[in-house]
């Protein structure tokens, strides 16, 4: 029997090293002996890893790449050509083989070097040149903002990883290497990276199984998304680790004779929980460290899945379980097919610990993911049945990205789809379907196929009927009832959650109210027509097909649907298909310019917000138009803003951040961008200030109120209110409502207050 007694890494400010070789470490001199040196250990990795590997693909590679990069350097002042071999070595860690470490090396020729696809696929083939294209960025297309240009990109990844996953795990160990080295940039650019690495590649690691890369991506960009909760986490954790490590060194102990006794081969291990996972769960929870859990976590790695539940029978006998913490993820696998056995005992002294126990197969699953079983022989990619069904999410993703043109509602689909916490319910004949957490008969509907979520009209949870509305539960028995005629509920938006169900109702929306258009459109002309006596014969659709282009459409149904939408006015149309008949009009009131007269449409302008010292706002080109600041999100200066037109309202605007903007925006033709005033357009000496919502959870002590309002009064801001309440914990939960100037001043005062001793959370309140 082989045990495992693993040291915890010490927290620091430093980073974390994917392997335990020092593949990841940067050597502190950079002439071409070392670097070839540091290659050279590259290749007998791979070797080591896989003997039957041909690396001569990876000198080719690695010698173009020299001469490609020469001269280059990054922004730590090393030569450029050490950031594709750290990416080489973070995919020879992961045992991948010659075609996925040279595509590694050659990963930015395009997109940085003069080199193009068709000389990378000369010289190392197309299986090369597809994956490196697959990472290159987009850079010959002209995008409105960065968040159209970066969904773009994902979109464009995530089509190549379809036919190649090699194409995301070089995306995956580009991005790991460039979070190690980011304390070289600019701090904006800083927290823009680690941003997206939250929101995009940490829950793209995590749906991937591979468990290392994602803890590790969480932890860097945690650091510079949020440096103060990062120190605080990290000195709680700090001060609790000599104690930690000595008990888990005492469970470790009566583990591995335990194991001995009963004559069960497995190693163990144990770890304390990453910071990025501890903070996590204290925003959920607005507890205290010393209420997490499972901070303190040991892993029993056996032979085979008998021997799972024998140590788990084992460790019930050993320690007290703590009710409703008991969790199979081998009978049921986790969408990301990760498996395991979780049960959370108490331990001597009230110490709460977490044990996972799993197979050897499991945990390389568990640690490495999909790049665990991704095999590669004669050049071809083959794939077990297994190893489908892991890249089928993929698949089901992209089918259901084809259908959004909006690439900010393809980002937040992504995100959501990306990270789900999930619900396992069952079909009457015992098919496991697994939904979003607080999903809905709705959204098990959509999972089983899109005819029975549209025609979805009544749901049986364990045999009652319930409302449409209500959430699902571990283990519950879903019967969908459906009737053939029944369509989609525009209501459904609001209470859905799996993206599944949420793009198929939109886009059935779309081509409903896209359909009611063109036909109210028609009926609009042919009023108009009979009105001045114009023939029908001359408004076909071959007709309006000819004018189409000059209203911005390429159709004649997109002609009526505009019509129908009251883009366009009938006697703009009759004037242009038959002006025999009647004179050219005056203008009406609103009414957008005629097509040539060098006028954007109102759908297509970037509307300017002028925010007065009166906080009216209003529309720059447009009379009488009311623009306000939607009450769901109240966004403030600085924050990214969307337009929504309301009817009878005018023009509500949202923070893209807002939960509301993905269910108001599936009729895109609604929308209007819009943008805030430069500062120098308000009147002079009264900048806008804006109520917000502020909430701290803090201890309930002496003073602390005090320090608070201290923090918001010396950045100069005003307090409007404060509100105290208490928790069922007995601690205090106050609000304040602020004036902020803008997003910068808002984020200045939160910080100062993260730094008060005894907060807990600092959080805006959209709503007020």
């Amino acid at each position: 029997m082989a045990t495992v007694r693993q040291a915890v890494p010490k927290v620091s400010s430093g980073t974390v090293p994917l392997s335990s070789d020092g593949a990841a470490q940067s050597v502190s001199s950079h002439d071409e002996h070392a670097i070839e040196e540091r290659f050279d250990a590259l290749l007998h990795h791979v070797q080591a890893n896989r003997p039957t590997e041909d690396v001569h693909l990876i000198r080719k590679a690695w010698d173009f790449c020299v001469q490609q990069h020469e001269g280059q350097m990054r922004a730590s002042g090393e030569p450029y050509i050490i950031h594709p071999l750290e990416v080489a070595e973070v995919l020879a860690e992961l045992k991948m083989d010659s075609t996925a470490i040279a595509a590694g090396l050659l990963h930015d020729a395009v997109e940085d070097t003069p080199a193009t696809r068709e000389e990378i696929q000369a010289a190392f083939g197309e299986q090369v040149a597809h994956i490196v294209e697959g990472v290159t960025k987009i850079d010959k297309i002209q995008f409105a903002n960065r968040e159209d240009r970066q969904a773009e990109n994902v979109r464009k990844m995530l089509l190549a990883m379809v036919s190649d996953v090699r194409v995301v795990l070089i995306k995956l160990a580009d991005r790991l290497h460039n979070m190690r080295t980011l304390e070289h940039l600019k701090p904006e650019r800083q927290e823009a990276i680690a941003r997206e690495t939250l929101d995009i590649y940490a829950p793209l690691a995590h749906r991937l199984g591979m468990g290392k890369v994602r803890g590790e991506l969480e932890d860097l960009a945690f650091r510079y998304t949020d440096p103060v909760s990062y120190e605080q986490v990290a000195a709680a954790i700090e001060a609790r680790r000599a104690e930690g490590e000595q008990f888990l060194h005492s469970v470790e102990d009566t583990l591995v004779e335990q194991l001995r006794e009963n004559n069960i081969e497995a190693r163990v291990e144990w770890r304390i929980k990453r910071l990025y996972s501890i903070f996590q769960k204290l925003q959920r929870t607005k507890s205290t460290v010393d209420q997490v859990y499972d901070l303190l976590a040991v892993r029993v790695i056996t032979q085979d899945i008998a021997s799972c539940y024998a140590v788990f029978g084992l460790i019930h006998t050993l320690w007290r379980p703590v009710p409703g913490r008991i969790k199979d993820f081998i009978a049921i696998p986790r969408a990301n097919r990760y498996q395991s056995l979780h049960t959370t005992v108490i331990g001597e002294g009230g110490h709460q610990f977490e044990v996972q126990i799993r197979t050897e197969e499991m945990h390389r699953i568990a640690e490495e993911g999909i790049a665990a079983h991704w095999k590669y022989k004669a050049g071809e990619g083959s794939v077990t049945a297994r190893d489908e069904e892991r890249l089928n999410w993929i698949r089901q993703l992209v089918e259901w990205q084809k259908e959004m043109t909006d690439p900010n509602e393809f980002l937040s689909s992504l995100k959501m789809d990306l990270y789900p916490d999930e619900v396992y319910t069952f079909t009457p004949k015992g098919k496991v379907v697994v939904v979003p957490a607080d999903g809905t008969p709705v959204d098990f509907a959509y999972t089983i196929h899109t005819e029975v979520g549209h025609t979805c009209v009544g749901a049986k949870i364990n045999g009652r009927m319930v409302p449409l509305r209500t959430k699902l539960r571990n283990g519950d028995v879903v019967e969908i009832v459906t009737q053939k005629e029944h369509k989609p509920s525009r209501d459904w938006l609001t209470f859905v959650k799996s993206p599944r169900a949420r793009n198929k109702i939109k886009h059935w929306l779309n081509e409903d109210q896209r359909r009611r258009a063109v036909e109210i459109g028609r009926k609009l002309l042919d009023r108009e027509a009979r009105k001045f006596k114009v023939p029908l014969t001359q408004i076909d659709d071959q007709d309006l097909g000819r004018i189409a282009n000059e209203y911005g459409v390429a159709t004649a149904s997109d002609l009526l649907a505009a019509l129908g939408l009251g883009k366009h006015s009938a006697r703009q149309l009759l004037t242009r298909l038959a002006p025999s008949y009647l004179e050219a009009p005056e203008p009406e009131p609103g009414a957008e310019p005629k097509p040539g007269s060098g006028a954007a449409p109102m759908s297509d302008a970037v509307r300017k917000l002028h925010l007065t010292g009166s906080d009216s706002l209003q529309v720059e080109g447009q009379n009488d138009l009311l623009v306000y600041r939607a009450r769901c999100c109240n966004p403030i200066r600085g924050e990214e803003i969307v337009g929504y037109v309301t009817r009878g309202k005018g023009v509500a605007v949202h923070a893209r951040s807002c939960p509301n903007v993905q269910n108001l925006l599936y009729e895109s033709d609604r929308r209007i961008a819009v943008e805030w005033s430069r500062v120098g357009d308000e009147t002079p000496g009264r900048r806008t200030r804006y109520p917000v919502k502020i909430s701290v959870h803090c201890d309930d002590r002496s003073g602390m109120l005090k320090e608070l309002t201290a923090v918001i009064s010396d950045d100069d801001t005003n307090i409007r209110s404060v509100d105290i309440r208490h928790d069922e914990n007995g601690e205090a939960i106050i609000e304040f409502i602020v004036e902020a100037e803008d997003l910068r001043h808002l984020n200045r005062m939160v910080l100062g207050l993260r730094r008060v001793s005894g907060v807990r959370t600092v959080q805006r309140t959209q709503k007020i």
